[in-house]
């Protein structure tokens, strides 16, 4: 699990390197209203423009939701990610495509000053969750919608789940795209067994300093076996994307987020590599590429599916 720590905070650290080589690409449309960026460090030159701010055509609480598109979409980052720096590719797709979008940082550490606080993620899942809701009812109340799309990355297709079972977000959840999510937790039976080492010695999941979120993500979590309360992790009602890739080296294995769904629950899983084998998205590059990014809106608006591409996908970057 150190593993993932670090492979979480390291990626972060180099993505503010990374950021002046995403400041050009191609849009996905012929005339976009906003220019599109298929990378996952999109965001991060927003970010240092505008600390602490919204991308571009996020966030606009005065959004009216269409017909077409009636449940708002709201961004959950991963673990040191942020509204921002996340969610790049994903802001400027889905509002071209129609969509009101909205992205918090959730999580981050109370007090810190700027851009530490821009690393969420790190505060235990059940406070986050609470965050998530608070974001959640203002969306609703302000737009007039009854209900809100999920899509996650990583830590944020875990954290609404609890939202949903537990603190009243079932019937406010529509659709819920999970891309590289970790459904069993992170790191298989090695993990497992620390975890249950530490509770064996009274340590809290939430100990680990500065990102308390990391042991709750561990098989065999206090955390991991309410949100199975019953024997799965999803809500009767709520239709279930979930988006992985064989070559995630932060969710291990990468099996972990592709759980089947019980009778009369609506679960897709899709592995990324079964309909590209040019695709080498690890657990970044899954959240910046354009073949990923479709198949969200194509979850998002079935009825209305783009082709989605079958290209060479670079890891890290996507």
């Amino acid at each position: 699990m150190i593993r993932v720590i670090r492979i979480s905070l390291s990626a972060t650290a180099v993505a503010i390197v990374a950021a002046m080589s995403v400041m050009a690409a191609a849009p996905a449309s012929a005339d976009p209203k906003l220019p599109e960026n298929y990378n996952f460090f999109a965001g991060i030159p927003n970010e240092l423009t505008n600390p602490n701010g919204s991308l571009p055509g996020a966030n606009d609480f005065h959004c009216t939701p269409t017909a077409a598109h009636p449940d708002p979409v709201v961004l959950v980052h991963g673990t040191a990610g942020g509204g921002q720096t996340n969610w790049g590719a994903y802001v400027p797709m889905l509002k071209n495509a129609g969509f009101c979008v909205f992205s918090l940082t959730y999580g981050a550490i109370p007090g810190a000053p700027w851009p530490i606080n821009q690393l969420g993620g790190a505060q235990p899942l059940e406070k986050s969750a609470a965050e998530l809701k608070v974001f959640i009812d203002k969306i609703l109340a302000s737009t007039g919608a009854h209900k809100v799309d999920i899509v996650g990355h990583s830590q944020g297709t875990m954290m609404p789940d609890y939202y949903a079972k537990f603190l009243g977000g079932a019937g406010k959840i529509g659709k819920y795209v999970s891309i590289a999510p970790l459904w069993r937790g992170s790191g298989g039976d090695s993990s497992k067994a620390i975890s249950a080492f530490a509770t064996r010695l009274g340590i809290p999941e939430t100990a680990i300093p500065f990102f308390n979120s990391v042991a709750e993500m561990m098989p065999g979590s206090v955390f991991l076996t309410k949100l199975w309360a019953g024997g799965t992790p999803y809500v009767r009602g709520i239709d279930y994307t979930n988006i992985s890739t064989r070559y995630d080296e932060a969710v291990m294995p990468y099996t972990s987020g592709q759980v089947p769904g019980p009778a009369g629950t609506s679960v897709r899983n899709i592995v990324v590599q079964d309909s590209c084998a040019q695709d080498y998205s690890d657990h970044m590059a899954i959240a910046g590429s354009r073949r990923t990014a479709y198949m969200v809106h194509n979850a998002l608006d079935p009825a209305h599916p783009w082709t989605v591409p079958c290209q060479f996908v670079p890891p890290f970057t996507g």
